[in-house]
């Protein structure tokens, strides 16, 4: 029988996946698929190509091929940053792996809005077109009937900032699928603090023996373009240079440009006033997480202005 996964981490987006990704492939026990956000789960994410049709979605032929190398008795796990957002995607994982276990990061909602938004901002105009994040956010019903969407976005989804962060539904819908048991929570500010103690949680939900705890170094430290008129070429390179490059020689053009535009700096603060308006609104989302959790989680707590 081919090698399956039945460990998954689920998201949420900029809550610190790609770093949980990171200490579970240093485990000598586990195999993790080579390429992260293979998003074989949520059947309604609407993940689209460049020219705006439909991305086909990995058959279970097709996923399983990434774990072809799998060690026997290797505990097998799989990552896609957007699975939690999805409204089917906790069904389908119960129904490919009974059973299965999914891990979930996340951090304050309103702090997981802005650091998505300057992530599509950086990413290019096709993902997120509008340069203030208030903005942005007004836009948020227009682009929930499917209207104001920038030409090519990958994934509208993505652009429904309040959406993306209610947290507290989506970890009910995937303890619901999965069992409350085979669901693991960290909380990326608690787990700055506490980073061995968080990690050895990780192993022992896992299954995996207990190991000294990974050196990372930074991970998916934030960035910021360092050029709009560079980057708004990028968003006409593919279609420019169509004629001159294959299609994967043109995308690894790109991404290179990319990386050349974008330097790791702080990230820009959000405007206070806008702050204090989202942490009021979202307290009944922060409130809902605490109940679900049976906690409280005081670095989400703060002090009203």
């Amino acid at each position: 029988m081919p090698a399956r996964p039945s460990l998954f981490v689920v998201g949420a987006p900029k809550c610190g996946t790609t770093a949980i990704t990171r200490y579970l492939e240093a485990h000598p026990d586990l195999f993790m698929a080579g390429r992260k956000d293979l998003h074989p789960f949520g059947a309604d994410l609407d993940f689209r190509l460049p020219n705006g049709a439909p991305r086909p979605r990995l058959t279970e032929a097709e996923l399983l091929r990434h774990f072809e190398a799998a060690p026997a008795g290797a505990l097998c796990a799989e990552s896609s940053v957007w699975t939690l957002a999805s409204t089917e995607a906790a069904a389908e994982i119960a129904a490919f792996a009974p059973g299965g276990k999914a891990v979930v990061m996340l951090r304050h909602p309103v702090d997981a809005m802005h650091a998505l938004w300057t992530q599509l901002r950086l990413n290019g105009l096709g993902d997120e077109d509008q340069t203030d994040f208030a903005a942005a956010l007004a836009l948020e019903p227009e682009r929930a009937a499917g209207r104001r969407l920038p030409k090519g976005t990958p994934l509208p989804l993505a652009l429904r900032y309040r959406h993306v962060v209610r947290f507290a539904e989506q970890l009910r819908r995937l303890r619901e699928a999965l069992g409350a048991n085979n669901v693991h929570v960290i909380i990326q500010e608690e787990m700055r603090g506490q980073t061995e103690a968080t990690v050895a949680a990780l192993y022992a939900f896992a299954g995996l023996r207990p190991i000294p705890t990974p050196e990372l170094g930074e991970v998916n430290t934030h960035k910021e373009v360092r050029s709009e008129g560079l980057r708004r070429l990028l968003r006409w390179l593919p279609a420019g240079i169509k004629g001159l490059l294959p299609a994967n020689a043109r995308a690894e053009a790109r991404r290179a440009l990319r990386r050349l535009n974008s330097e790791h700096r702080p990230r820009a603060g959000m405007d206070p006033a806008l702050r204090a308006q989202l942490d009021l609104e979202l307290r009944p989302e922060i409130e809902a997480m605490e109940q679900l959790l049976g906690r409280p989680i005081p670095a989400w707590r703060r002090p009203a202005p």
